[in-house]
């Protein structure tokens, strides 16, 4: 079959991947087209654009880039028309996806919604968009299938799809073992500074985060870079400061970490199934700082390990509290209050036991090839 993804992001680009693969293992006929990143392109097929063109993080900053988007969302359309897909798999990315899922269903193309939009946060009547243009969600997150089920729709809970690349790939890895060697570390220990992969995050986190460097002498401090941002905007921001960078290495640093501190996202849930004490930090233009507030009603937490235990295991430093004071404070929190830090391991051992046992790539999987087997006996049964 002809699959075509949309992934918006890294987190997207790397579970699309392991999506990709899954579905090729069973269809080994597969042909994909797709809108995602490298590791989506190392599965093979033909990508449209690369993520890094396309993301745009804020309410401010996509009022800024309407006209690309506008632009990009007519230039996708035209291309799935052109491509006559037999599946167009979306992946989070909800602004653009949700808008093109009502597009494909127009057309009569199966949409399949991998990774649901956080629609329990805010927009809450995202639902009966999903609900009419989707014919099958599957959601990452324990919760979401009753809350989907309490809304009136049936969705399947394939658990978390960051467990395939972690439990059952990474820990293994030669990278994870030689990674002091390899990076020229000394024997200090590590604390991983994490300040996301979009321009506009790096440059409103990562100068504060920098600032920590002085104030803990005993550790040495690796920045966590991607290669799709310029070398010379981290240069301007680090200079001369004794920290190391690396590259696309965020799994054996963590591996190797004593603590981190991380842009809220993905990373976080990342962070903490690598039993890694954490500070979580986010700050944006003000302005999608007070929309934000006003659209988000009854979610007291913005990381994904506090919102799937539905309770504090990891501090968030959120705008305005994300200063030089708060953040020494949590920080020496997780390297030097031993209680704090076993509490923390013990809360992230218990969320690791409600996400899954590491499959949701070939789950889902089955739930897009289930469809089209399903489909078939339906239109065995009509023509008998």
């Amino acid at each position: 079959m002809k699959y075509y993804l949309i992934a918006g992001e890294a987190s997207g680009d790397l579970h699309a991947s392991n999506l990709m693969k899954a579905l090729r293992s069973r269809d080994p006929q597969a042909e994909f087209r797709f809108w995602g990143g490298d590791l989506m392109a190392a599965e093979g097929g033909a990508p449209v654009k690369h993520y890094k063109n396309i993301s745009f993080m804020g309410f401010w900053e996509v009022f800024v880039h309407l006209k690309t988007i506008l632009g990009l969302l007519r230039f996708c359309k035209e291309d799935i028309l052109q491509y006559k897909p037999d599946a167009l798999i979306l992946v989070d990315y909800p602004g653009f996806n949700l808008r093109v899922a009502k597009f494909a269903k127009e057309h009569q193309i199966p949409v399949f919604y991998y990774i649901s939009p956080q629609i329990w946060a805010w927009k809450k009547g995202r639902i009966r968009t999903i609900k009419k243009h989707v014919d099958e969600m599957m959601v990452i997150l324990p919760f979401e299938k009753e809350f989907y089920a309490e809304n009136g729709m049936e969705v399947h809970y394939v658990g978390h799809p960051l467990l395939d690349a972690i439990t059952h790939e990474v820990r293994e890895s030669e990278e994870l073992r030689d990674f002091r060697t390899d990076n020229r570390l000394d024997e200090r220990e590590i604390i991983a500074l994490l300040p996301g992969s979009r321009r506009q995050e790096i440059m409103a986190l990562l100068p504060q985060m920098l600032k920590m460097v002085p104030l803990f002498p005993q550790y040495q401090f690796v920045v966590s870079t991607v290669s799709w941002q310029p070398k010379e905007l981290y240069d301007r921001m680090i200079g001369d400061m004794p920290v190391t960078r690396v590259t696309g290495s965020v799994y054996p640093l963590l591996a190797n970490a004593k603590a981190a501190v991380v842009t809220s996202g993905t990373a976080t849930l990342e962070t903490a199934l690598f039993g890694v004490p954490q500070v979580v930090c986010y700050a944006g233009s003000e302005v999608s700082y007070i929309i934000a507030k006003q659209l988000i009603k009854g979610i007291h937490f913005i990381s994904l390990p506090n919102l799937i235990a539905d309770k504090q295991i990891v501090k968030e430093l959120i705008q305005h509290d994300f200063d030089t004071r708060h953040l020494k404070e949590e920080l020496y929190k997780i390297t030097e209050d031993a209680d704090n830090i076993q509490r923390m391991k013990d809360d992230y051992h218990s969320l690791c036991q409600q996400l899954g046992d590491g499959s949701a790539s070939d789950k889902a999987a089955s739930v897009v090839l289930n469809f089209f087997e399903g489909q078939g006996k339906r239109k065995e049964g009509r023509l008998t």
